[in-house]
């Protein structure tokens, strides 16, 4: 009787467990599909409000043009709020793919990560990206002003029409998936302290910093005509390649055996919150993505960037499913982890290019991302670098590789997007497009200028904070990696499930009785 009561209170919390996780996805997705619902109307109904003659003139009066740019605003927003929805789509893909006993890190980090970001893209962040200043780093405005603390900047940013404090959290949103994408090749032996400090090093410096060359009004990229449409290069190679010097730096975990030795990944401790969690990551790509435009009025390139993006993953979701499904270890089984990550390579491969590719091009390019990751996960085995989520070949792998495919794919029918619609009189053109390597170059140069970079200030970086004396050096110290519960009791004194039974062995048991098993 008391064996069948346990097990029937188990199953009662497992039951209820599961309620709430999908009620909080219930939610999250409600509020996303109101949102949404809110824009497409005011698409609908202020183009209609704004004069026929006026169109025909290519001139708006001062009424219009105030039109134009609210909705341009609201769009902007929109959009913003969908991207920095992503952040729950990356707590809960890192946290379904880590170990049991990384849990609670992991939401501490990606939640402190994204109230650290606001104040230093508030702080710096935003001059330093946007500002105006020279082709390596912005400060301010052209009267000579800095616009540190968001201070003398002017009303609207550009020739967009949007407020500069609209487009400020719209790129809040971009520099904090930046920060969020390295914490998860860093998972389960990164001390809380330390990456406070790499955070401020990355979302502080050298992401707005690197991300001026490719998006400042003067960057010396823009310059050379190096294209990043959404941020595959600025958000995504950053992200990817601060996480692959992270993960060296770092080390594996303790008890992580790889392939190469006998062993292999932990496996993931719910894969059904990971999943979960991606599919909220590519909801949230459509704001990623034909949010970028910074204008409702292009409803053709919004049409054609969200096609795009949902054709990229499909493409590379599907094909490293049956990559895995061909050659993985587990040959004529199909895998959700390789999945997962491959519609996400395809999200990232896209994001530079999803304005410029026919629908063709978007589906070709997303396949190939779905073979990068494949092989770039199984590289990371071989070379014994442990990424827990697949940061390193999703982000950092699929962000060269969809810079690069401008170069190649973009179809010589697109120019640029602007807030009152397109200009396409001088379109991009790739080389399988009859464009030659010109734009090919362009990208080619931009992708190993900042991926170079990245590499270099982000290992600096990394490996000064690895010597910080405790507690406040890069890594967790050993015994708090090793204790019963892992970094969540040691660095934050609580597990995520407290009321389930512990099964968990400690690792310091399996090393003392000689099991050489990867501890899930």
């Amino acid at each position: 009787m008391e064996v069948n009561f346990t097990k029937s209170k188990l199953f009662d919390s497992f039951r209820q467990l599961t309620r709430e996780k999908w009620a909080l996805g219930a939610t999250i997705f409600s509020g996303k599909i109101l949102g949404l619902f809110i824009v497409i109307i005011a698409m609908m109904v202020v183009p209609g409000l704004i004069s026929t003659s006026a169109h025909a003139a290519d001139t708006y009066t001062a009424h219009e043009t105030s039109m134009i740019n609210t909705v341009n605003t609201i769009w902007t927003l929109v959009a913003a709020f969908l991207v920095f929805g992503m952040q729950a789509g990356f707590v809960m893909l890192e946290a379904g793919f880590a170990r049991k006993r990384e849990t609670v890190n992991i939401l501490m980090e990606c939640i402190f990560d994204t109230c650290l970001c606001g104040i230093l893209f508030w702080a710096i962040g935003y001059a330093f990206m946007f500002g105006s200043g020279n082709g390596f780093i912005g400060w301010g405005g052209a009267d000579g002003k800095t616009w540190f603390f968001l201070q003398n900047t002017p009303l609207t940013y550009g020739s967009t029409g949007i407020p500069v404090l609209a487009h400020w959290i719209f790129q809040y949103a971009f520099a904090d998936t930046c920060s969020t994408i390295v914490s998860g090749a860093m998972i389960g032996r990164t001390s809380f302290r330390g990456d406070i400090l790499y955070s401020i090093g990355i979302t502080g410096f050298i992401y707005p910093i690197l991300g001026h060359w490719a998006w400042g009004p003067d960057g010396w990229l823009v310059a050379k005509g190096f294209l990043d449409f959404a941020g595959s290069t600025v958000v995504h190679t950053i992200g990817g390649i601060a996480s692959l010097v992270g993960a060296m730096v770092l080390g594996p975990r303790l008890g992580r055996i790889f392939k190469r030795d006998g062993g292999g990944m932990p496996a993931p401790h719910n894969l059904t919150i990971a999943a979960v969690g991606g599919f909220l990551l590519w909801f949230g790509w459509y704001g990623f993505n034909p949010g970028s435009t910074l204008s409702a009025m292009d409803g053709q390139g919004i049409g054609r960037v969200a096609a795009n993006t949902t054709l990229a993953a499909c493409a590379g979701g599907i094909v490293a499913m049956y990559f895995a499904l061909w050659f993985g270890d587990t040959k004529g089984k199909f895998d959700v982890g390789f999945t997962v990550n491959g519609f996400l390579a395809g999200l990232v491969a896209i994001t530079a290019s999803c304005y410029w590719v026919s629908p063709l091009g978007a589906i070709l390019l997303g396949a190939i991302s779905g073979v990068i990751v494949y092989y770039g996960t199984l590289a990371l085995e071989y070379f014994r670098i442990d990424d827990p989520v697949g940061a390193v070949p999703v982000h950092g792998l699929n962000g060269i590789w969809g810079t690069l495919s401008i170069g190649f794919f973009a179809c010589g029918k697109y120019g640029f997007t602007g807030p009152t619609g397109p200009d396409d009189s001088k379109p991009v053109t790739g080389l399988f497009y009859g464009g030659g390597t010109e734009q090919l170059m362009h990208q080619l140069v931009g992708s190993a200028s900042i991926t170079f970079a990245t590499f270099a200030i982000a290992g600096i970086m990394m490996f000064v904070i690895g010597k910080f004396p405790y507690p406040w050096k890069l890594r967790v110290e050993e015994h708090g990696e090793l204790m019963k519960g892992g970094i969540d009791v040691f660095e934050h004194g609580t597990s995520a499930y407290p009321d389930q039974e512990d099964d968990e062995v400690s690792l310091s048991g399996l090393f003392e009785s000689g099991v050489k098993a990867p501890l899930a």
